[in-house]
C-alpha cells in the first residue's frame, strides 16, 4: 500500500504528522527498477550499417537570441517542426512531441543508450536492436518520497518499506533515415489506487503519460551523447504548436485524420502506439505501416493480482489480435487507418477503439 511502514502505531502516527509538513522533491529523478531485465548483443543486421563520419561535440554555444529567432520563424509558419542542434545531436519538436535526430548510425548508438538507462537506475525488459526498440522495466522514482526526519533516519536502513504508489517505464525507439538516427522516448505510468472506502486493498491503474518526463530523459540522453547541461536545457526550452487529430469514417471504416505531412504523422503515430502500450512487432516506413498486436478489453477476463498487474509479462501472442496501422499522406494532411493483419479493411469495434486511442493521444 501507499507509503507503508512496518512500525508501531505510535511511530506511524508521528511519521504521518511529520510527513504532512514535508515537501516532495518532485524536481528530482532517482529511479530504482523493480525487477530483472535482459541484455542482448547487437545483431549483424545493425552492425552492417554504413559507418557515419565522426562529428565534433559539442559545436558552439546556444544563445537566447538564437532561440528568439527560431521562435519567430516558427510563429510565422506554425506547422513546421522546431529543431535546435548542438554538435551532431539535435532535438526536434512539434507541439508536445519531442525527439532527437543524431548524425550517427544506429549500431553506434545502441550501446550508449543501453548504458544510459542503466545509469539512470533502470533494467531493460525489452532489448531488440532488430526492430529498434528498447524498453525499461517498471521502476519507482524514489525522489518523490517524503524527505522528513523519520525517513532520513529509519529510511537509511528500511528504505524498501517506503513507496510512492507510482511506477514508470520508458520505451526508446530508434529509426534510421538518410544516414541519421531518430530517437523517440515515451513514458507509461501506473498508480496504486484504493479499491474500497475502508482503504484495505489497492489496485494498480494506468495513469496519463508524462510528456515532461519524456522531455527530461531526452535532455539527459543529449548530455550522455556529449551536449553540455546548459545547452541541453536551452534546447528543451523551445516551444511548438500541436496539430489537430480527429476520428472520421471513410467507406464504413474508422480513420484518424491528422493535420501533418507524412514524416511528422509517421513519427507521432509511432509515439502514440508506444505510449498506449501496443506491441509493435515490425514497421515499414516506405509503406507507412506499423505491424501491431492488440489485446481487446474483455470484462470476463480474470484480472491479475497485485504483483501480476504491475510486474506481469506481456499478454500471450495467441490472445492478441494482429493489425496494421497504415499512414498515408497528401500534402500536409495524413490519414491513419487500422487494417486487419493481412492489410484488408477493418470495421470492427476493435478498429474503432484503436482509432480513438490513437486520436486521443495525437490531440
Amino acid at each position: 500500500m501507499k507509503h507503508t511502514f512496518l512500525l508501531t502505531w505510535t511511530a506511524t502516527a508521528a511519521c504521518l504528522a511529520l510527513s504532512a509538513c514535508s515537501v516532495l522533491e518532485t524536481d528530482k529523478i532517482d529511479y530504482k527498477s523493480a525487477g530483472k531485465g535482459v541484455s542482448l548483443e547487437v545483431p549483424p543486421d545493425l552492425t552492417q550499417l554504413a559507418a557515419a563520419n565522426r562529428y565534433q561535440m559539442p559545436g558552439g554555444n546556444v544563445t537566447a537570441s538564437g532561440y528568439e529567432s527560431a521562435q519567430r520563424a516558427q510563429a510565422a509558419s506554425p506547422n513546421t517542426t522546431a529543431a535546435m542542434a548542438v554538435g551532431d545531436v539535435r532535438m526536434e519538436r512539434l507541439g508536445g512531441e519531442r525527439w532527437l535526430v543524431i548524425d550517427r548510425p544506429a549500431d553506434k548508438l545502441w550501446q550508449p543508450v543501453r548504458d544510459f538507462w542503466q545509469e539512470n537506475g533502470f533494467l531493460l525488459a525489452v532489448d531488440e536492436p532488430r526492430i529498434g526498440i528498447m524498453e525499461t522495466d517498471w521502476a519507482e522514482n524514489r525522489a518523490k518520497l517524503p524527505q522528513d526526519i523519520i525517513r532520513s533516519t529509519i529510511g537509511k536502513v528500511f528504505d524498501q518499506l517506503y513507496s510512492t504508489g507510482e511506477r514508470d517505464k520508458f520505451r526508446t525507439r530508434m529509426e534510421s533515415s538518410n544516414g541519421k538516427t531518430e530517437v523517440f522516448i515515451t513514458h507509461r505510468g501506473m498508480v496504486e489506487e484504493y479499491t474500497s472506502q475502508t482503504k484495505d486493498s489497492t489496485q494498480w491503474q494506468p495513469r496519463p503519460a508524462d510528456h515532461e518526463l519524456e522531455a527530461e530523459f531526452l535532455r539527459r540522453l543529449m548530455v550522455k551523447l556529449g551536449v553540455s547541461e546548459e545547452q541541453s536545457k536551452a534546447v528543451v526550452a523551445a516551444g511548438g504548436v500541436q496539430p489537430a487529430a480527429r476520428v472520421a469514417e471513410q467507406n464504413g471504416t474508422p480513420v484518424v485524420q491528422v493535420d501533418d505531412d507524412f514524416d511528422r504523422a509517421w513519427r507521432r503515430v509511432g509515439l502514440a502506439l508506444d505510449r498506449t502500450g501496443f506491441t509493435v512487432e515490425d514497421r515499414d516506413r516506405s509503406q507507412g505501416i506499423y505491424f501491431v498486436r492488440y489485446l481487446p478489453p474483455d470484462p470476463n477476463r480474470k484480472e491479475a493480482g497485485f504483483f501480476g498487474r504491475l510486474f506481469g509479462s506481456t499478454p500471450k501472442a495467441a490472445e492478441a489480435l494482429k493489425y496494421q496501422v497504415r499512414v498515408t499522406s497528401t500534402g500536409g494532411q495524413s490519414v491513419v487507418r487500422v487494417l486487419k493483419g493481412d492489410g484488408t479493411p477493418e470495421s470492427s469495434d476493435n478498429a474503432r477503439r484503436i482509432a480513438q486511442l490513437l486520436a486521443d493521444d495525437l490531440k
